[in-house]
């Protein structure tokens, strides 16, 4: 065999594992999400225009976990869907005041429940914004609003929107 023959055996060998390999990366990134369009989804709202600040996520091998996206919009767009569709106001009501911030009364602390793995909350204060409760544990006929705080496990989706900031927080929790 002589030299050029052996060059052209091994310039076919490199390219068909190049080829092999922009095929799997090609394949894996298509079935990965952006982190917008999870929010766009879960929320039914267009996320896109907004820049990711922070992604948070504990979700283990078998699902259970504590997610946070945060995304940070240039404008207001996002809000005059938020208001079209109907999120609730602030302030908060007493479960998901207790999910983000904690409460405590005569029987006890509860919460906060999304924290990071130090007990710290993911979300800062809001003063002034919407939110929306997302419970994914819902079955037809049984309980749900309120109950999320006196179940075994937590199943949600939470879109909080800071109006100040335009600043929209999207968490999920997975017990």
């Amino acid at each position: 065999m002589d030299i050029e023959a052996i060059w052209t055996a091994i310039g076919k060998y490199v390219s068909i594992w190049i080829a092999f390999i922009i095929l799997i990366m090609s394949i894996t990134a298509c079935g990965r999400k952006d982190t917008r369009d999870i929010v766009s989804e879960v929320l039914s709202l267009d996320a896109s225009g907004g820049s990711e600040i922070l992604n948070y996520d504990t979700h283990s091998g078998n699902g259970d976990g504590t997610s946070c996206i945060v995304l940070h919009f240039k404008e207001d767009a996002v809000l005059k869907e938020i208001q079209e569709n109907k999120w609730n106001a602030f302030p908060l009501d007493e479960t998901v005041k207790t999910l983000v911030y904690g409460t405590e009364d005569g029987g006890g602390k509860y919460g906060p429940y999304l924290t990071d793995q130090d007990g710290n909350p993911l979300i800062p204060e809001i003063r002034n914004g919407y939110y929306r409760l997302i419970d994914r544990q819902i079955k037809m006929g049984e309980a749900s609003g309120a109950d999320i705080l006196h179940r075994n496990s937590f199943n949600f989706d939470l879109g909080l929107y800071d109006a100040d900031t335009n600043t929209l927080y999207f968490c999920r929790m997975d017990t």
